[in-house]
C-alpha cells in the first residue's frame, strides 16, 4: 500500500442477541489506537442486511471486515468467501432470492492476503488465532465475497470472538492491530516473479 493510505475497517451492527455487536466495538477500538503514523483508519458500521451492506462495500478498494463468531473464544482469519448457500434472513427479514451473492460469479474467491501465513505469525500460546476457509454463509461471508469480487480480491475478513478472554477490547484491539499491520505488509510486497524456462 502507498504511504499515507487509509484502511477501511468495517464492523456489523446489531443482530439477534448482539444488541451491541462485538465486531463494531472492535472496529471503534482500532480507530482509537490506529495502525501507525502512515496509515489512516476509517471505520464503517455495516447493517446486517444483504442489500444495504452490498451497496456500501461495492466501492471499497481494500477493506478489513470484522464479524462476530457466535460462541467462539478465538480469532478466525477467513481466507475464502463463498457465493452460494445464503438462506438465513437478515435483520430486515430479507434473504437473496437466488441464495447467492453475485449471480454468475465464481463459487469461491480467496483473498490476495495469505491468511495462513498471517495466522502462523500469531499462533503462539495465548494468542488464539486460527486460519479458516469457511466464513459461515451469513452476512459476514456475503459481505466478504462481494468485497472480494468487486475489489479484485483485495479484502480481508476477521471473525472476532463473542466470549472468552479475547472478547475484551483490551486484549482484542491490540491483536487486531497487529494482524492488520501484517496484512498490510503483505500488500506492500512485490508480486512474485517467475523466470521462463530455457
Amino acid at each position: 500500500m502507498a504511504e499515507n493510505e487509509t484502511v477501511v475497517i468495517t464492523g456489523f451492527g446489531p443482530f439477534r442477541e448482539f444488541l451491541v455487536n462485538p465486531s463494531w466495538t472492535a472496529a471503534q477500538g482500532l480507530k482509537s489506537v490506529g495502525l501507525g503514523k502512515k496509515t489512516g483508519v476509517y471505520i464503517k458500521e455495516l447493517p446486517v442486511s444483504y442489500v444495504k451492506s452490498n451497496l456500501i462495500i461495492h466501492s471499497l478498494q481494500f477493506a478489513v471486515h470484522l464479524g462476530v463468531a457466535r460462541g467462539s473464544s478465538i480469532v478466525l482469519l477467513e481466507q475464502r468467501g463463498k457465493n452460494s448457500g445464503y438462506r438465513d434472513r437478515d435483520v430486515c427479514g430479507f434473504c437473496p432470492e437466488s441464495h447467492c451473492c453475485i449471480e454468475g460469479g465464481p463459487e469461491k474467491l480467496d483473498s490476495v492476503i495469505d491468511m495462513r501465513r498471517v495466522s502462523k505469525q500469531f499462533g503462539q500460546p495465548g494468542m488464539e488465532v486460527i486460519y479458516s476457509r469457511d466464513a459461515g454463509r451469513y452476512l459476514c461471508d456475503f459481505t466478504y465475497y462481494c468485497s472480494l469480487y468487486h475489489g479484485q480480491r483485495r479484502a480481508a475478513l476477521v471473525h472476532v470472538p463473542s466470549s472468552g478472554g479475547l472478547a475484551s477490547a483490551e486484549r482484542l484491539v491490540p491483536l487486531l492491530q497487529a494482524l492488520i499491520r501484517s496484512m498490510l505488509q503483505q500488500l506492500e510486497e512485490p508480486p512474485p516473479t517467475y523466470s521462463a524456462a530455457l
